[in-house]
């Protein structure tokens, strides 16, 4: 943390301009030494948000003119005094100006480097510091929209405010225990309990908002299945809007599994096409289909997709015996051809009709896979829990409130049923960083590129 550091933090590649960031205490005196400003001043001389044109030397040879940009701590994205180089956006130039600064006595920064000292230094919530990565790795608009509310701080604004009650409520029950002959906590076991009931009612609402926000942001793991030839990679090709997988009529094309990202209405889908499912005597198809079936047993979201041209074969009925009601819908593929596939199949409520050749039915398809993960609109201006990390923290959250409700219900004393109201406010503390692992923050910023 008392390193200077220095990316590029543009995209590689030929471009109007790239951007070397460097931050730390000691940034400025770094840029003096390859920024030499119009006029002669230094970069340690400037005022912080201004921006100075100059040149830029590396080994003593003038090699660009481009903007310095200045922040002075701690008002920074990072916290730090940070100095931002703009160069010409060529690929060699920048990585001249890049070396220039290392040169200058700065050093490397890891991956999400800069992120992960803004959340060090108080700048950045973890919850913020997860939406910044999610905004980054958006791939639709609704994520954008999401990501971007994230970002702002709502999901750590409602978990202080929930963490706030709870501290209420434990410090009410501490005096309590303190000073029993005196009502000065205001608060009895009924107003306890009621005030218990609230906390677990606010967390209870923020986990329901977890099923569309990681269906939005994450994705969901989502298999295309079905026999041979039933048009599983022509339905891939159709919900990408583009020709991504073989599409053959010989039976077996598809031997290994091939995986997407798409938006699919509101919802991010990771797609995977799947070797289609039969007995083979070739060795090669049949590794894929094993793959095939390991893929189903974990996945999130089925698609099955089935020949509605032609009657159920023996291949189609053992497929459907794998397959779980709750997480699957039936496409019933070539509806453009006559059909002589039953119109339904026992047991599977989601079913559509579909035909990849003139796309009929695939905007169906579209509203059923939405519906089963977003009901109505997303206000994206509320707290939306988006992953796993952050919802197993609400997860214990609410358990630890449940048990000191039932502690107090059961007779317990209040310094009991406090214990585990702690115990309630540090899981909730680990939704923005408060009480988190060195391990969780390291897995965190390992998504993030190098140079944000």
């Amino acid at each position: 943390m008392s390193d200077v550091i220095s990316a590029v933090s543009t995209p590689f590649g030929r471009g109007g301009i790239a951007v070397v960031r460097i931050s730390g205490d000691g940034a400025f005196a770094v840029a003096d030494k390859f920024f030499k400003r119009a006029g002669g001043k230094t970069v340690s001389e400037m005022d912080g948000r201004t921006v100075a044109y100059g040149e830029i030397f590396f080994r003593g040879e003038r090699i660009d003119d481009g903007c310095a940009t200045v922040f002075r701590a701690p008002r920074s994205f990072t916290g730090e005094d940070t100095v931002e180089i703009s160069c010409h956006g060529g690929v060699l130039v920048t990585a001249d100006v890049y070396a220039a600064s290392l040169e200058a006595g700065a050093r490397p920064a890891e991956a999400g480097e800069f992120t992960r000292r803004a959340f060090v230094n108080g700048r950045l919530s973890l919850s913020e510091a997860e939406a910044v990565i999610d905004l980054i790795d958006a791939e639709s608009e609704d994520a954008v929209k999401l990501a971007s509310g994230g970002a702002a701080g709502a999901l750590g604004r409602e978990t202080e405010a929930i963490r706030e009650k709870l501290i209420a409520l434990i410090s009410a029950a501490y005096v309590q225990i303190d000073y029993p002959d005196e009502d000065l906590s205001g608060l009895d076991d009924r107003g306890a309990a009621d005030g218990i009931d609230g906390i677990i009612r606010d967390i209870d609402a923020l986990l329901a908002t977890y099923r569309a926000g990681h269906a939005v942001m994450r994705g969901i793991d989502t298999v295309i299945c079905g026999s041979p030839n039933v048009g599983k990679s022509s339905l891939l090709n159709l919900l990408l809007g583009r020709d991504r997988a073989i599409v053959a009529p010989v039976a077996g094309t598809t031997r290994d599994t091939i995986e997407e990202k798409c938006a699919v209405g509101r919802v991010t889908l990771n797609l995977c096409d799947t070797a289609g499912i039969r007995e083979s005597d070739d060795e090669v198809e049949m590794l894929g289909i094993g793959r095939t079936r390991e893929k189903l047993e974990n996945c999130e979201l089925t698609i099955a997709v089935f020949d509605s041209s032609r009657p159920l074969s023996a291949d189609d009925n053992a497929l459907i015996s794998l397959l779980d009601p709750a997480k699957t819908v039936i496409v019933l593929n070539k509806c453009d051809l006559p059909a002589a596939c039953p119109r339904g199949i026992p047991g599977f409520d989601r079913l559509v009709r579909l035909s990849c050749v003139t796309g009929e039915g695939a905007d169906r398809l579209k509203e059923v896979i939405e519906g089963m993960y977003i009901d109505g609109d997303i206000d994206y201006s509320r707290a939306t829990v988006t992953n796993a990390r952050q919802k197993a923290a609400l997860d214990r959250a609410r358990s630890l409130a449940a048990s000191a409700a039932s502690s107090l219900a059961a007779g317990a004393t209040a310094d009991v049923a406090g214990m585990d109201l702690e115990l309630a406010a540090a899981a909730l503390g680990e939704v923005d960083g408060r009480s988190v692992s060195e391990q969780v923050v390291d897995g965190i910023f390992s998504r993030f590129c190098v140079g944000k």
